[in-house]
């Protein structure tokens, strides 16, 4: 960032406020991250050039900078400089979410045989339904037919799964709002990962809930540092995407699943097991809901193995009575499910028509994962063959914030997210993520990958183009 962006420091530096100079310096820092002047990953000047800008001793700055170090403002890196890291991620949100919700869509298959199966179903609600048997109210969690084909698709995952425990839901998002309602609270704080679902940021923040970051380690969050946080902690919950993660693709092995569980057993900590990429992995792990049934809110959707318009999704409780209160917070917030999309989802699952539908997904996902593989081999970077996103770390030579990387892509048709988005520990790396769906075909996404490639391999264009 050029240097005369700090012009209007000037002013305060100068000022009669008889603070301290370098404690003027870290409180502007603030307030340029607070008005969106400075955003994450921007660099800072040189101490040096700084210094010299504003008129101070060299001493002041560093002790700025210290300063504002301190606060959680900036990340200082021996030999690369110092950079922001951002506004605190528990803040509540006024006026509208400034969290980036760009979705992560699956492939659209266009075998013509689905698309004649998913008309045919349309066509027969229409013909043989009581349709004004849809336009009136339900009971919240849906009919037992619409719980019976829930069962009938978590049964491949949670093998005890049944209609007493089980609600079906408008979308996972909306219960996500439950669950941190009811099992959280206003200033309560909740254990996840430090890259998460920006939804579960945009609810946190909406809530006045804070999350606290755990690292992780191939095989998922690290016990240890979980423990730790459980010990010196007023945990409400814990908060976890095991299978296929959004952002990274990881998946949590199957004995770090069953660390997790013995942990909330021991610390009577429920778990919220977001789970919406666990019918898409190929060899399906145990959920944690199988190691801690008693304290596991376990949730899947259609969203990503069928269509994100569907809007239907599924909510295993760890007994009846949780399931019961599960369905009076939800119910306060959304009423019920449509039970015309809860009627099509039952007969798709009830036909088969959801098991071919996610096949068709992940062979498409596939052959964008082998082209993928093609385009990107030089670089660093996470997938997954079942996987319709990816995490792209961006080379050390492109010295730009990802938000403006990835706004570019965007501005060219590339859904695209920088890893601000899913920062949890106001620290994110210098990566985006992409997502290979949507309505793409796999020549498109080669074309994508072929822009891709072009501005990592020559980082030039982004600065040519003022990013």
């Amino acid at each position: 960032m050029n240097i005369n962006h700090y012009k209007h420091w000037l002013s305060t530096l100068n000022s009669s406020n008889k603070k301290p100079a370098y404690l003027k310096i870290a409180d502007l820092i603030a307030i340029d991250i607070e008005k969106g002047l400075l955003q994450t990953r921007d660099r800072l000047p040189p101490i040096r050039d700084l210094s010299a800008f504003l008129s101070l001793n060299y001493t002041t700055v560093v002790r700025g900078y210290k300063e504002a170090s301190s606060r959680g403002l900036i990340d200082a890196r021996p030999g690369s400089g110092s950079y922001i890291k951002g506004k605190a991620n528990a803040q509540p949100l006024r006026g509208g979410s400034d969290i980036e919700m760009t979705m992560n869509l699956p492939p659209e298959p266009r075998h013509p045989e689905l698309i004649a199966k998913l008309t045919f179903a349309m066509n027969r609600l229409r013909d043989e339904t009581d349709l004004y048997s849809l336009f009136r109210y339900q009971d919240f969690g849906g009919t037992l037919l619409d719980k019976e084909a829930g069962v009938r698709l978590l049964k491949p995952l949670i093998d005890d799964a049944n209609v007493d425990q089980l609600l079906v839901c408008p979308g996972i998002h909306s219960i996500l709002v439950a669950l941190l309602s009811m099992l959280v609270g206003q200033q309560g704080i909740v254990c996840t990962q430090a890259l998460v679902y920006p939804g579960i940021k945009a609810i946190a923040a909406q809530l006045g809930i804070k999350l606290c970051a755990i690292d992780s380690d191939n095989d998922g969050p690290r016990i240890s540092l979980m423990e730790a946080l459980c010990k010196s902690s007023e945990i409400k919950a814990i908060y976890l995407n095991p299978t296929l993660q959004n952002p990274t693709t990881h998946t949590i092995s199957l004995h770090r699943r069953q660390a997790i569980a013995d942990l909330a057993l021991r610390y009577s900590i429920p778990i919220i097991e977001d789970d919406p990429y666990g019918l898409l992995a190929e060899n399906t792990i145990a959920p944690i809901a199988s190691f801690a049934p008693e304290l596991t809110y376990y949730i899947s959707s259609l969203s990503k193995c069928f269509g994100a318009g569907l809007r239907i999704a599924y909510l295993h409780a760890p007994s009846k009575s949780l399931t019961q209160r599960a369905a009076g917070a939800l119910r306060a917030l959304s009423v019920m499910a449509s039970p015309v999309t809860t009627t099509l989802a039952t007969h798709w699952i009830n036909n088969n028509t959801v098991y071919e539908m996610i096949k068709m997904i992940k062979t498409e996902t596939n052959d964008r994962y082998n082209i993928t593989k093609q385009y990107l081999a030089a670089y660093n970077y996470s997938a997954h063959p079942n996987s319709f996103h990816l995490w792209l770390h961006l080379p050390k030579t492109i010295d730009i914030n990802p938000s403006s990387v990835a706004a570019h892509l965007r501005s060219r048709g590339v859904n695209a997210v920088s890893s601000a988005a899913f920062c949890t520990d106001n620290n994110p790396p210098h990566a985006l993520r992409l997502c290979l769906g949507g309505s793409l075909n796999s020549k498109e996404w080669e074309e994508t990958l072929v822009l891709i490639t072009d501005i990592l391999e020559h980082p030039a264009h982004l600065s040519s183009i003022g990013l």
